[in-house]
């Protein structure tokens, strides 16, 4: 979603509540093009000719028509071209957005600016659409900013596309020019993701092929406009199997939507204490937010993210009662069988169908401030329910929207330029790529001095197994030998064992006495000691935040590698930030890999009483800057899978542990 403070703009705005036949029959269309193609002029036409302007409106119109062509016919673009500064320049400036219906669909067009200057209010129009129609004027062709508007309307992941060629009175109705233009559309386009494209002649002044039939182009066979907007087919566009749930906020006795009211204006609350699940409403609990993709149903399992605890759904409901269902885009609240510890940000899904959960992203980002973005910058985030704080990392290349060439040398972007940056966010998103969901793959970036939004992004992928700027013909290579084959071939299955804890904890001995067992016991495994991996793959990496958080990177990826070829990798290295340890289990949840982080909870005193290296000693004599414990914070798990006290414990019996842990999972 993009969204300036709490106002929505982006993906997934504005349809809440609308059960599964409404979302259907609901078309948002943009209408796009460049400037003078006649946008607001067809809009006005659609409006009028299907009998939506009420009476005082109409009067408006044609006040405001008299003053301003002198009474050569009522000028339909002033129906949204409504800013003062609009009608003096004859442009649009602003996003308009009218609403109107047939006997056969529903209709939310948005009318956007065509001039390149306001690019930025194009994409906030645009994002929400599922269709886009893009005006050609018939005597100019394809100009620069139809293949703008038509690029970013593919980037925001519009599948269909009309493209309608306006003015053709002014072309004498003439064949031949509507042939040439849709042969110049099509070489432009055939480099786009887009494969429904939709060639209209029209006229839009007088309505010809609006929503009647042109008696003037005999020659055209296809239908009209409106009639093409009334039965294309949207449903299938709707992903309905990816399981998505952002909370929005949690609704306890008292409390709902934030607000101090009673649970029994929010109906659901009473469903709750009649089935027993408590005495009264005092124990009702439910998470309210709208659904991002997916049905979800009462029984079925689902995962809580990014805890990782999974219960089953115990009702859904709505503010009229219990539901069988609900699909995207309907506003509901889930009620859960157990009593996990669920907060606004998180996301609901299904178990095996997880979205990527990261704190490194890759994004296309249309740049929105005057001032330019450059690498090191700190921006607040906002994605689906979850705030954050974002730094740009880089800014990979800028695309040339009209040859769609990469500009490799870019290192910044300016007002409306697109491009795409690497970004490392305070806290993990929960994610999908933006072509599968465009609620979850899209995010604002927001000045945090000014509290205005200065981009909107859609995300490619996360940071951990990125296409180099400089050789973007690197791609992940699937084997032939599939991971199931690999390890039945040789009787065990991989995993990795995070080993986490201060400088000095016990991590390289717990690590090497692992292996040891491990490898007397038959089974393949190999120990990643933190210091080993800086005598090679991480020598050119220093202690500074940014290296740490790299280093963790390569050993987490180096880790998978391991695993996935059916070793248990045993990695011991102090990762002092949960970010960076989320990162490592992402990398491996989204791999389907087993990972158990393992933290040696070893007393700050004891790590200092033993001191091998001499390294807490340098510290406090401020030899050693930025030492984990002493002048650099340490985050212990919260939730670690396993937890070893060598303290209290003798390291036979903490190996044990461990044994016992990787044969619950199935790995020994």
């Amino acid at each position: 979603m993009i969204s300036s403070g709490d106002e929505t703009i982006f993906a997934g705005a504005g349809a809440a509540g609308l059960d599964r036949s409404a979302a259907g029959a609901m078309l948002r269309l943009v209408i796009t093009g460049s400037v003078d193609d006649g946008k607001s002029t067809l809009i006005g036409r659609l409006l009028y000719d299907t009998k939506q302007i009420l009476v005082d409106q109409l009067e408006a119109l044609r006040t405001a028509s008299e003053r301003r062509n002198g009474g050569r016919g009522l000028d339909l673009s002033l129906l949204t071209d409504g800013l003062r500064a609009e009608r003096e320049q004859g442009i649009t400036i602003d996003v308009a957005y009218r609403y109107f219906q047939t006997p056969h669909r529903k209709f939310i067009i948005a009318d956007t600016p065509g001039h390149e200057r306001y690019t930025r209010n194009m994409v906030t129009g645009a994002s929400t659409g599922d269709l886009a129609v893009i005006l050609i004027d018939a005597r100019k062709g394809v100009v620069e900013q139809t293949r703008r508007h038509a690029f970013i309307a593919s980037l925001l992941g519009i599948r269909h596309l009309v493209v309608c060629v306006n003015k053709m009175d002014l072309v004498e109705y003439a064949q031949a020019r509507f042939e040439q233009v849709e042969r110049e559309f099509r070489e432009f386009c055939a480099r786009l993701e887009t494969t429904d494209v939709t060639f209209i002649p029209i006229a839009a002044v007088s309505g010809e092929n609006v929503v009647d039939r042109s008696q003037h182009m005999g020659w055209y066979q296809g239908p009209a406009l409106l009639y093409h907007l009334e039965h294309v087919h949207i449903a299938s566009d709707r992903n309905l199997i990816d399981c998505r749930f952002p909370v929005q906020w949690v609704i306890r006795p008292g409390q709902v939507a934030g607000q101090g009211v009673g649970p029994t204006q929010w109906p659901g609350a009473g469903l709750g204490a009649e089935r027993g699940r408590g005495n009264g409403h005092r124990h009702y609990r439910a998470y309210a937010g709208q659904i991002a993709a997916g049905v979800f149903r009462p029984g079925e399992p689902v995962l809580v993210l990014p805890s990782g605890e999974e219960t089953r759904i115990a009702s859904v409901e709505s503010f009229d009662g219990s539901l069988p269902e609900a699909c995207a885009p309907m506003s509901i609240a889930l009620r859960l069988e157990d009593d996990l510890d669920v907060s606004r940000g998180d996301m609901i899904c299904r178990p095996h169908n997880r979205p990527t959960v990261d704190s490194h992203i890759e994004a296309i980002v249309c740049w929105m401030a005057d001032e330019p973005v450059v690498k090191g910058r700190v921006y607040a985030i906002k994605h689906t329910t979850r705030s954050a704080r974002a730094a740009v990392e880089e800014v990979r290349y800028r695309i040339d929207v009209n040859t769609l060439h990469r500009d490799e040398n870019a290192r910044e972007l300016a007002l409306n330029d697109i491009g795409r940056m690497r970004l490392r966010t305070t806290v993990p998103l929960i994610f999908d790529e933006y072509r599968r969901n465009r609620t979850t793959g899209s995010f604002i970036l927001i000045d945090e001095a000014t509290n205005g939004t200065v981009g909107a992004g859609m995300i490619i992928e996360a940071h951990m197994e990125p296409v180099s700027a400089e050789r973007p013909e690197v791609t992940w290579d699937a084997r032939r030998l599939a991971r199931a084959g690999r390890w039945a071939l040789l009787g065990q299955r991989g995993a990795t064992v995070w080993l986490t804890g201060l400088p000095a904890s016990g991590k390289s001995t717990i690590a090497g006495a692992l292996e040891e067992r491990l490898a007397r016991d038959g089974y393949r495994a190999y120990r990643l000691d933190g210091d080993n991996l800086r005598y090679g793959l991480n020598s050119d990496l220093g202690f500074e935040p940014g290296d740490r958080a790299e280093n963790i990177r390569r050993v987490a990826h180096v880790a998978s590698l391991f695993a996935d070829a059916g070793t248990i990798a045993i990695v011991s290295v102090i990762s002092p930030y949960a970010v960076d340890r989320q990162l490592a289990r992402s990398i491996h949840d989204r791999g389907e890999l087993e990972f158990l982080e393992v933290f040696v909870d070893t007393p700050l005193e004891e790590c200092e009483r033993r001191d091998p290296k001499g390294l807490y000693a340098r510290a406090r004599g401020g030899k050693l800057r930025g030492f984990t414990g002493v002048d650099a914070p340490y985050e212990a798990p919260r939730d670690a899978d396993v937890e070893l006290r060598p303290c209290e414990e003798p390291i036979e019996e903490l190996i044990e542990r461990l044994v016992a842990a990787l044969r619950a999972r199935g790995v020994v």
